[in-house]
C-alpha cells in the first residue's frame, strides 16, 4: 500500500474516520473469505533508519532509503489463485482510491531438509 504521507494532513477527521472504517471492513471481509494471511501498517518514513554494510562496516542513515512522492504505508499478504484474483482483491482495498496497491507474488525459498 503506497500513499503520500502528507495527503491526509488536510483531510477532515470525519473523512479519515470513514476511510479507516472502510479499511477495517475490507480486512474483515478478506479474512472471513480466506484471502488474508497477514497485514501490518508501518510508522511514517520519518521513523525509518536505512542500514548499509560496506567492507564489513555498518552505516546508518536517518530516514527512508529513497525520497518518493508516495511511501510504503503497509502491506497485506493474501492467498489468491492467480494474478487476476489478487488484482480483484487489491482493487477492493479502499486505500487504492487515494493511494495505490502493488501486487507482487512472494518468492518462496525452499527450506533445506
Amino acid at each position: 500500500m503506497y500513499l503520500d504521507e502528507t495527503a491526509g494532513l488536510n483531510v477532515p477527521q470525519d473523512a479519515i474516520d470513514k476511510g479507516v472504517a472502510e479499511c477495517r471492513a475490507f480486512f474483515d471481509a478478506i479474512q472471513q473469505n480466506g484471502h488474508l494471511l497477514r497485514r501490518d501498517t508501518l510508522q511514517p518514513t520519518r521513523t525509518a533508519t536505512t542500514v548499509r554494510v560496506r567492507d564489513g562496516k555498518t552505516f546508518t542513515t536517518d530516514g527512508p532509503f529513497a525520497e518518493t512522492k508516495e511511501q510504503l504505508g503497509g502491506y497485506f499478504l493474501i492467498e489468491a489463485r492467480d494474478l487476476n484474483e489478487a488484482i480483484r482483491v487489491a482493487a477492493g482495498f479502499p486505500g487504492a482510491r487515494w493511494g495505490c496497491v502493488e501486487v507482487r507474488p512472494i518468492n518462496e525459498i525452499p527450506q533445506p531438509e
